[in-house]
């Protein structure tokens, strides 16, 4: 930043000098004190004012090249310290996130959650790590999709990511297991895993699971073994005590991997829910016996699934926790378009016999089309029409 000559020594003198008393304190009588006050004031203006350059250099190429609003670019920037400013490389880091095939908004995306990443020595720091997730097989879009789903790039490569990486590669056997399960959760090399994973592992053979069950865990949702021991201990004993899923039945680790994700206070909401259409916790446990995955809904999709079902066609509570994959399906591309074609069949006496809107709805789509479709497209061809357009 140039100041023009004429006004470095208004800007200085704008500085206030230490009052007296305080100059006395460091040792600065009046001989040479104004002049070594002066000297103190103008290098304390010159560098404030050279990292007030670089912070708005940052900000506009955040909003000239990453395309952020001015209030974002501030804020992002707010977040970076000043000495951190000195190593800014943003053009190269650009190229280098190119290369390995993000665009624009996934760079921009990247920034807002990780802007240190914008200070980190590219070769030192950053193609290594890009390496070594090269090395497991992930490219393209895959290798955008781990990058921007963690926050891989700011871990250390010998303190955390390696590590973890020969921790998965030794329990797991090869590296494509670990590569398998390293794109399902990217999170899992932002953490120290040879520290956070033991303990997990050890709590579940106490609780009588076997290595098989451990390792489906780690290849269908490893992302629970990443909680401390305590929490997991506590879903376990929900998942028995308050659902009553009994430990040796086949969905008991999918009522874990479905309630771990909740927390307390949500799970209740949801619970809420269903009790507020007359559910009694009978029916709710039967429900999470049945298919633990209907707590994982939002609370907003449980709402309209349960209006639609109970209040529009009358079902009771029991038959739905009986019949739980039919709160699962989407509304809106599965169930309501294939209860219309059921119920134009029904009233025009189409086929004999009672139609099952829960069979319907559990049939692969080209079963439901063969039957209950195609052979009455003739007949319905406004219905038919808006099938397609709804399913397709």
């Amino acid at each position: 930043m140039k100041i023009p000559k004429g006004n470095v020594r208004k800007c200085i003198r704008s500085i206030p000098l230490l009052p007296p008393a305080l100059a006395l304190m460091f040792g600065l009588g009046s001989n040479g004190a104004t002049k070594h006050l002066f000297s103190i004031r103008f290098q304390l203006f010159y560098s404030t004012a050279a990292a007030t350059s670089r912070a708005n250099t940052l900000v506009d190429f955040l909003v000239n090249s990453l395309g952020f609003s001015n209030k974002e670019a501030i804020s992002t920037s707010s977040k970076v310290t000043r000495s951190r400013l000195r190593n800014y490389e943003p053009h190269l880091l650009l190229d280098l996130f190119r290369k390995v095939g993000m665009n624009k908004a996934q760079i921009k995306t990247l920034v807002s959650s990780s802007p240190e990443v914008l200070f980190s020595h590219i070769d030192k720091n950053l193609k290594p790590k890009i390496k070594v997730l090269q090395e497991l097989g992930l490219s393209g879009s895959d290798l955008v999709t781990f990058i921007n789903k963690s926050d891989f790039l700011t871990r250390g490569l010998h303190t955390t990511i390696k590590p973890s990486l020969d921790y998965l590669r030794e329990y797991l056997g090869s590296y494509d297991a670990v590569a398998r399960v390293v794109k399902k959760e990217p999170r899992l090399l932002s953490n120290n895993l040879p520290k956070v994973i033991p303990p997990n592992i050890l709590l579940l053979q106490n609780l009588g699971f076997s290595r098989v069950d451990i390792e489906t865990v780690f290849h269908r949702r490893p992302r629970y073994l990443l909680n401390n021991p305590e929490w997991l201990e506590r879903v376990v004993n929900q998942a028995e005590k308050n659902f009553n899923v009994p430990r040796e039945s086949r969905m008991f680790l999918h009522a874990i991997e479905a309630l771990v994700s909740l927390d307390e206070s949500k799970l209740e909401r949801k619970l809420d829910i269903f009790r507020s259409f007359g559910w009694s916790d009978s029916d709710i446990s039967a429900m999470v016996r049945k298919l633990p995955y209907c707590l994982t809904s939002s609370e907003a999709k449980i709402n309209i699934t349960l209006k639609f079902f109970m209040n529009e066609l009358g079902y009771e509570p029991s038959y739905l926790a009986s019949h739980a994959p039919l709160l699962k399906y989407s509304m809106e591309k599965r169930v309501k378009p294939r209860n219309e074609i059921l119920k134009f069949l029904q009233e025009n006496q189409l086929i004999k016999g009672k139609l099952s809107l829960y069979t319907a709805v559990s049939s692969p789509e080209s079963r439901f089309r063969k039957k209950y479709v195609l052979p009455f497209k003739e007949k319905m061809p406004e219905l038919y029409d808006l099938y397609i357009k709804n399913t397709s």
